[in-house]
C-alpha cells in the first residue's frame, strides 16, 4: 500500500503531486480563486524573497536565519501598538507548507481561562497577518497569544496605558546591520532592566537588501524579549526597501543604479511587503491616499501615557537630488568641492516632508486633549552632522541623505515640529548627536536626538575641519566640538552632543528618552552596546545625559 503524502519528503515534492498542484493552481489561478497550494513565481518577486516564492523548502539553508523550523515554532512573534481604544497586532509567521493552514488566532486571558477573540488570514507573500481590535480596555494589563495549527504560539502581554506615571520612558533604536547576525541577548538584558513604556526602531531592521522576509524573521528572534510585552514602532528605512540611500520622491520608479534620482528600485509589491510586515500594527495613518506605484503611506500618531508620538516618513516624498542640484563631487548626492554655494543646492520646487505631512503635522500640534508631551518620530535628523564618511580621510562637505536638504523643506519642518513644541527623535546616520536646531536664528528651533546603531559598522565622525569650539560653547561641555556652527548647508545648529566611532563599542548602542510630564523636562541617555545598565558603575557615551526643558 502506498501511503499519500502531502507534505515535501526530504524536501522534495514527488513528482505526481507537483503536477496535480500546478494543474490546480492554474485551474485556480484562472477562475479568481486564491490557494494556499505552491504558488508560481510572481513576476516581481524573480530574485527577491526568495522564502516567499516557490518551493521554500526546497532550497538551501537561509544564510541569514533558519527558516525551516519545527511547526510548533512557526508563530515567530507578534508586535502591537494600541491607539484610541484600537489594538493592531500583527502576527509574523515562518514561512509555511503548502498544505498548512493559513489561519491564526488571536486569544487573551480572561480570569484563568484563554479566550479566541479573532481570527486572520495570513498573506503568503511576507507570511503576516494584522489583527485589529476595536474598543479595547486600556486600564488592564491583558495577556495575549497567537496560535496556529494545534501547538505553534507566541505569548505577550497588551500593556495597559500608563496615564498614572509622571515619567514616560521611550527606547530608541537604529541600524541592526547584517555585519553581526548574532542575538542581541546585551540589548535584550538592558531594555528590561531599564523597562521602558515604549519602544522605537527608526529603520534599517533589515541590511539584507533583496531578503527582506528573512532578516525581518532574524530581527524579530533577536529583539521579541523586548516587545513581547511593550508596544513598539517599527518605521523601514532604505536599507530596508533594498536601497542604499531613499529619495522616495512621491513613489516613482527609480533608473539610477544609486537611486539618486529618486524613487523606488524594487517593484512596488515587494516594497508593499516590507511596509506591511513593519508597519501594519501602527495606528491607522492620518491619510492613507496612496502615493506613486500605489505603495502606501502610515504616517499617524501614538499616545502612550499623555505622551504623544508623531510618525512620519522623511523618505517617502523626498526629492531625489540627480539632474535637479548641480554635481559638485564625485556622486550627485556628495559635496566636495571646496567652492560650491550651498545656496546653490536650495531650489524651487524640490521635496523633502510634502504637503501631505506638514498639513497633518499642523493638525498634529493642535491635538492637546489629554496630552502633556510632544514627540516627532523619523527616520533621520534635519542636519548635516556628519564631517567624516567611511574613514578619516574621506570628508564630505554636505551630504543629501541627511534632512538638512532642501534647506527650504528643512525648516519648513522644525517649524512645524517647532509649533507643537516637540522634540524630534530618529537615527540613520551612523553617528549619534544631540543638537539644537537654529532656523532663523540659533537655538530658535527643536531639539533633537538621533541615536546610534545597533551595530556600527560604516563609521562617521563629527570633526570639523578647523577642530574649533563653536561658537558659544559650553566650557563646562567635556566634548570639544560643542556650540554654534553651520552645517554644509548653511543650516544653524548648536551640537550638544556626540558620540565618534573611536569611542567605547565603535559608537553602537541604544537611545532611552525619558518625558517627564510635570516639570516638562526631557532627558536623552546614550547606552555604549557593551555596557551593562545595571551595574553601579556604568557610564553613558560621554556628554550624556542631556536633560533640558521644552518650556525654555
Amino acid at each position: 500500500m502506498i501511503r499519500k503524502r502531502s507534505r515535501p519528503v526530504n524536501g522534495r515534492i514527488p513528482a505526481v503531486m507537483a503536477m496535480a498542484m500546478l494543474i490546480c493552481n492554474l485551474f485556480l489561478l484562472f477562475n479568481g480563486c486564491q490557494t494556499t497550494m505552491e504558488p508560481p513565481v510572481p513576476a516581481p518577486f524573480e530574485g527577491l524573497d526568495t522564502i516567499c516564492t516557490n518551493d521554500w523548502w526546497n532550497r538551501a539553508p537561509n544564510p541569514i536565519h533558519n527558516v525551516k523550523v519545527e511547526r510548533d515554532q512557526v508563530v515567530a512573534f507578534g508586535i502591537y501598538t494600541v491607539s484610541n481604544h484600537i489594538l493592531k497586532l500583527s502576527a509574523q509567521l515562518y514561512p509555511l507548507y503548502p498544505d498548512e493552514t493559513r489561519v491564526v488566532r488571536l486569544e487573551v486571558k480572561k480570569g484563568d481561562r484563554w479566550v479566541e477573540i479573532g481570527r486572520e488570514k495570513v498573506n503568503d507573500i511576507g507570511w503576516s497577518a494584522l489583527f485589529r481590535l476595536e474598543a479595547w480596555d486600556t486600564t488592564k494589563d491583558v495577556p495575549y497569544r497567537i496560535r496556529h495549527g494545534k501547538k505553534a504560539m507566541f505569548e505577550g502581554l497588551i500593556r495597559r496605558d500608563p496615564v498614572e506615571k509622571e515619567e514616560i520612558v521611550m527606547a530608541a533604536f537604529t541600524g541592526n546591520s547584517n555585519q553581526d547576525r548574532g542575538n542581541r541577548d546585551h540589548y535584550v538584558r538592558n531594555v528590561n532592566a531599564l523597562d521602558p513604556d515604549i519602544l522605537f526602531f527608526s529603520g534599517d531592521q533589515s541590511y539584507d537588501h533583496t531578503e527582506h522576509t528573512a532578516a525581518w524573521l532574524l530581527f524579530g528572534s533577536q529583539f521579541r524579549e523586548i516587545f513581547r510585552t511593550r508596544p513598539c514602532i517599527t518605521i523601514p528605512d532604505d536599507h530596508d526597501v533594498g536601497q542604499g540611500n531613499l529619495w522616495g520622491e512621491g513613489g516613482k520608479i527609480s533608473t539610477s543604479s544609486a537611486c539618486d534620482d529618486g524613487g523606488y528600485k524594487y517593484h512596488p509589491a515587494y516594497v508593499k511587503m516590507v511596509e506591511r510586515c513593519q508597519t501594519s500594527h501602527l495606528p491607522d495613518p492620518f491619510d492613507p491616499t496612496p502615493i506613486g506605484q500605489g505603495i502606501g503611506v502610515y504616517y499617524t500618531n501614538l499616545v502612550v501615557g499623555e505622551v504623544d508620538f508623531a510618525i512620519i516618513e522623511d523618505r517617502k516624498f523626498k526629492s531625489g537630488p540627480s539632474g535637479k542640484i548641480p554635481q559638485q563631487g564625485p556622486r550627485p548626492d556628495h559635496i566636495t568641492d571646496p567652492d560650491y554655494d550651498p545656496a546653490s543646492l536650495d531650489l524651487e520646487g524640490l521635496v523633502l516632508l510634502g504637503d501631505r505631512q506638514l498639513y497633518f503635522l499642523d493638525q498634529w500640534a493642535d491635538w492637546t486633549e489629554g496630552v502633556k508631551m510632544k514627540v516627532v518620530l523619523s527616520q533621520t535628523g534635519f542636519a548635516g552632522t556628519a564631517h567624516l564618511h567611511g574613514n578619516k580621510e574621506n570628508r564630505i562637505l554636505a551630504d543629501m541623505d541627511s534632512n538638512g536638504w532642501p534647506q527650504t523643506g528643512r525648516n519648513k519642518a522644525l517649524r512645524a515640529i517647532r509649533k507643537a513644541n516637540a522634540v524630534h527623535i530618529g537615527g540613520d546616520q551612523h553617528l549619534t548627536t544631540v543638537v539644537r536646531h537654529g532656523i532663523d536664528e540659533f537655538r530658535d528651533g527643536p531639539w533633537s536626538f538621533l541615536v546610534p546603531c545597533l551595530v556600527n559598522y560604516y563609521k562617521r565622525w563629527w570633526w570639523p575641519a578647523d577642530e574649533q569650539p563653536g561658537m558659544n560653547h559650553d566650557p563646562e561641555n567635556p566634548l570639544p566640538w560643542t556650540g554654534d556652527y553651520y552645517d554644509g548647508f548653511g543650516n544653524r545648529i548648536t551640537m550638544v552632543a556626540y558620540a565618534n566611532p573611536g569611542v567605547p563599542a565603535a559608537g553602537a548602542g541604544f537611545g532611552l528618552i525619558r518625558f517627564n510630564k510635570p516639570s516638562k523636562e526631557v532627558t536623552f541617555e546614550c547606552w555604549p552596546r557593551n555596557v551593562d545598565v545595571t551595574d553601579k558603575d556604568a557610564m553613558q557615551f560621554t556628554g550624556w545625559p542631556v536633560t533640558f526643558k521644552l518650556d525654555e
